[in-house]
């Protein structure tokens, strides 16, 4: 006994068995019961169908002998065909026919696959491709299968969804069989018949989706008329973002183009042309327009700055179209926008920074001193905000004045902005800002003169009309014995002529300066970036070719001077926009070892692919913030990679809202020296758009411990509320202007933000994206990236001698406004509803495009995210994007009465 060993038993376990066992008992007991409810719950009505159906199955799927059982079976098919379609016209839920056949199905497909070919067989693997689209396993394909051996029956008769359901089944299965190199001839005689009911039935964005998976999107400008090509190119433009390939984008954005050109929308078509980059179709599309849409799109034109090319004969209406891409009309009409809005009053730096209302002990000590005592840098400073805030106004109370002696107020290098600041006021009233700044072009002093020669750039910036002012007045200069007036001179043309592609600029005039034989590497880099900036975004190979030798004849002293950084912006600009066209060049800067390789070769690809998304650059420009690298001299790369990420995203909301994740960070976990710009990266992705968030982030970090971090910060308030008067950034700064008090160089850059706030008393805006954010105008994101290069050095440039780089900001400065005008350019006060924008795009029927709108009458001023459109019919816009400048004309059939 004692050897033996008893088995004994868990009582735990085994109670644990049985209630299992009881569990599972339950369960076929509940199920039964349910299906006995449901029996019980249906109405006589559903019961009905379910008997009518169930029998109809048994009549199909009988085994006939007599020829007459076939007549029956093809009957029973074909009432079980209508009893299925019926309820699959419009689908909410799934329909009951397709419920109470889900337990026969399994026994339909046995049945089929054993019928013989016939008429039946087409027409019962019609039923079946209907409800595999239920029944079906998943990624089976069936409905699909069962189509391909169905009859030839319009496929609409089955419903939307079905059709939907298919479109999605198509595109795997067209893909599949073209890596297999398999006949595709069965699956485009289903596309040929999908599209046309799609377009038809306004599912417009799933005829889209289908070409597109299956690589035909040619096929839909059969397709496109007047009533649906809106609804057609804005969902194709939406959908353009996120393709990867190049050669993809290109062909839908000409299809987009065709499309709106076949539909008579010329300046829509234009729009995408200059997106496309493709200046000969701009130039074709222009030709082809007449009288006043011809103004219209001259007007389109000269808000991007779009370098269009020669008009063949020079007569009187060329010469107003060439005023009109010129912008020579803007100083004209910013200043009935002052009128109307009641703002033409002067502004002093002093009703800017509201001292009064910032009240600390070194304002009070301030006070208390004798008024007379003037700091240099205070004087700066003035200069530049008086400059920002009178944008254009063309009078202010500090240098326009008779007898004015505020120039003379400030001190060696000073003179240069406070001389320049002429051009600001001045800005596009080139008749009489020419005069006024002239004046000072035959001062004995260099400064002033430099400074004069400067302004005169920046009073034309943009304004290139049939008389190109700022050409005449400084090519003289170019050449000039003192480097300060020829760099001037140089950095003038590159202003006023920013985005032209003027050949006569770069030939006759600039590109002798971009040499080290000649020149001083300050100059030479002037010079490149001059020519950068005119020629932004044209790829002008010769130019590159000039660049590009200076950089490998530089000697390691000459590449670690701090101008050397404007010799690669001038390079990364002529590639603005021009994506894989860069890979030449970048081969080039690679291949040689140089102290600024890197930050140049990161400058062009960041430039190239500005506006993008391109998500690879994105994970590359990611993975060189992240290195850790000590050395100061070999890490300045990554300030730009910072700001290349920023770069690439902008422009497309969702990259937007995932790079600013990646700014937070980045500020977590990366090297001060990357930190430094991630200010000027959030700067950058809303400019002239004061966002909550991004507006605390800058907030905190102009506190912050680095002196470069808190600099850069303050600097980037500034921009982010360029020309908004927004009056809680204001009220950081006055609160920033009372901490920084005793620190001179923050104070400055306080003061410049303030300016920059106040940007045209409001009117003016830097946002480089326009036309509803379609086309991102590289003039003015050539200014931009000016000023935030610049600040990665911000001790030998804005707070250094070169402070007059923020000058460059002009090139992107732009009335916030809508204002409407007849043919002659003459304003019409017009009715417009002005709200938030909203994302049409793939929506069906005709949605709001804005929502919580307010009605003024024009001018208005439009702010970031806003839209404006007609609230009558009175009027006719020759343009579907009101914003700048719109002509309108008289509607002959206006339903609305007129006020």
């Amino acid at each position: 006994m004692e050897g033996k060993k008893v088995a004994t038993v868990d009582p735990v376990q085994v109670e644990e068995e049985k209630k299992k066992e009881s569990k599972e008992i339950d369960t076929v007991q509940k199920g039964k019961e349910d299906e006995n409810e449901e029996e019980d719950e249906m109405s006589e009505e559903d019961r009905k169908l379910k008997e009518t159906l169930e029998m109809l199955v048994s009549q199909v799927i009988i085994k006939f002998v007599d020829p007459k059982d076939e007549a029956l079976q093809k009957s029973a098919i074909d009432k079980l065909r209508d009893q299925v379609r019926s309820s699959t016209s419009s689908m909410t839920s799934v329909p009951k026919p397709l419920k109470f056949l889900r337990p026969r199905y399994k026994e339909l497909q046995g049945f089929f696959s054993k019928m013989r070919s016939g008429e039946n067989k087409k027409l019962l693997a019609d039923i079946l491709s209907v409800l595999a689209m239920t029944m079906g396993k998943a990624d089976s394909r069936e409905s699909l299968g069962y189509k391909l051996q169905g009859s030839d029956e319009p496929l609409g008769s089955w419903g939307h969804e079905y059709i939907r359901n298919l479109s999605g089944e198509i595109g795997v299965a067209y893909n599949e069989r073209i890596e297999k190199e398999e006949k595709t001839e069965d699956l485009v005689k289903l596309i040929d018949e999908i599209i046309p009911f799609n377009m038809k039935h306004n599912s417009e964005a799933d005829a889209c989706d289908l070409l597109m998976e299956v690589s035909m999107l040619d096929k839909i400008q059969e397709y496109v008329n007047k009533d649906n090509h809106a609804r057609v190119c804005r969902y194709l433009l939406s959908c353009a973002d996120y393709l990867s390939d190049e050669a993809e984008i290109v062909k839908l954005m000409k299809i987009v183009a065709t499309a709106y050109r076949k539909s008579g929308q010329l300046c829509d078509s234009m729009r995408v042309a200059m997106k496309l980059n493709s200046p000969d179709l701009v130039k074709e599309i222009f030709d082809e327009s007449k009288g006043i849409e011809k103004k219209q799109l001259a007007l389109v034109v000269g808000s991007v700055k779009y370098p269009i090319g020669e008009f063949e004969d020079e007569d009187d209406e060329e010469e107003e179209l060439l005023d009109l891409i010129g912008n020579v009309p803007l100083t004209k009409l910013y200043s009935t926008l002052a009128t109307e809005l009641d703002v033409q009053e002067a502004k002093t730096p002093e009703d800017i920074y509201k001292t009064h209302l910032a009240d600390s002990v070194s304002n009070r000590l301030q006070r208390s001193r004798p008024a007379n005592v003037d700091s240099a840098r205070k004087n700066l400073a003035d200069s530049f905000v008086n400059g920002f805030v009178n944008a254009g106004f063309s009078k202010d109370k500090i240098v326009t004045p008779k007898g004015s002696e505020w120039i003379f107020k400030n001190k060696d290098h000073g003179m240069i902005s406070a001389a320049a600041s002429l051009g600001m006021v001045y800005l596009w009233d080139t008749d009489v800002g020419g005069n006024e700044i002239d004046k000072y072009c035959i001062s004995k002093q260099v400064n002033i003169k430099a400074g004069a020669l400067l302004g005169i750039g920046i009073c034309c910036a943009g304004v290139t009309g049939s008389m190109g002012m700022a050409l005449a007045l400084l090519q003289d200069y170019v050449e000039d014995k003192n480097n300060m007036i020829k760099i001037m001179a140089t950095l003038g043309l590159g202003i006023a002529y920013c985005g032209t592609g003027n050949e006569e600029v770069a030939e006759d005039l600039l590109l002798k300066l971009v040499s080290l034989e000649t020149e001083s590497m300050e100059v030479a880099s002037m010079a490149s970036l001059a020519l950068g900036m005119v020629f932004a975004g044209t790829a002008n190979e010769e130019i590159s070719a000039a660049i590009l030798d200076v950089y490998l004849f530089a000697n390691e002293t000459q590449c670690n001077d701090s101008s050397a950084m404007y010799l690669c912006i001038g390079l990364g600009l002529l590639y603005l926009g021009r994506r894989d066209e860069c890979e030449p060049i970048l081969e080039a800067t690679q291949a040689t070892e140089k102290p600024i390789s890197k930050y140049m070769s990161l400058t062009i690809e960041t430039c190239a692919y500005a506006g993008t998304g391109n998500v690879l650059l994105i994970q590359k420009l990611l993975k060189a913030v992240s290195e850790h690298i000590e050395d100061e001299k070999a890490n300045k790369h990554q300030a730009v990679a910072v700001l290349g990420l920023a770069m690439v995203s902008m422009g497309e909301e969702l990259g937007k809202q995932m790079i600013v994740r990646s700014m937070d960070h980045i500020l977590q976990y990366a090297e001060v020296n990357v930190t430094r710009a991630v200010p000027l990266a959030l700067a950058l992705l809303n400019v002239s758009n004061p966002d909550v968030a991004i507006m605390d982030t800058l907030s905190k970090l102009s506190h912050d411990s680095d002196q470069q971090v808190s600099q850069n910060a303050v600097l980037a308030l500034g921009i982010i509320g360029a020309g908004t008067n927004n009056s809680r950034i204001a009220g950081l700064l006055r609160q920033l202007s009372s901490y920084y008090s005793r620190e001179p160089n923050h104070l400055f850059l306080v003061r410049i933000a303030q300016g920059l706030l106040h940007l045209g008393k409001g009117l003016l805006t830097l946002n480089p994206l326009l036309s509803d954010n379609l086309l991102l105008s590289k003039s003015a994101l050539a200014g931009l990236l000016v000023v935030l290069h610049s600040s990665f050095d911000m001790k030998n440039t804005i707070l250094g001698k070169r402070h007059y780089m923020l000058y460059c900001l002009a090139c992107g400065m732009r009335p916030r406004m809508l204002m409407t005008v007849d043919e002659k350019l003459q304003p019409i006060p017009v009715k417009v509803r002005v709200g938030q924008a909203i994302d049409t795009a793939g929506k069906a029927g005709k949605p709001k495009t804005i929502t919580g709108f307010q009605t003024h009458k024009t001018p208005v001023l439009l702010s970031h995210g806003e839209r404006a459109e007609l609230a009558s019919d009175n009027y006719i816009p020759m343009t579907n994007v009101l914003e700048g400048v719109v002509i309108v004309k008289k509607n002959p059939d206006a339903m609305d009465e007129e006020e």
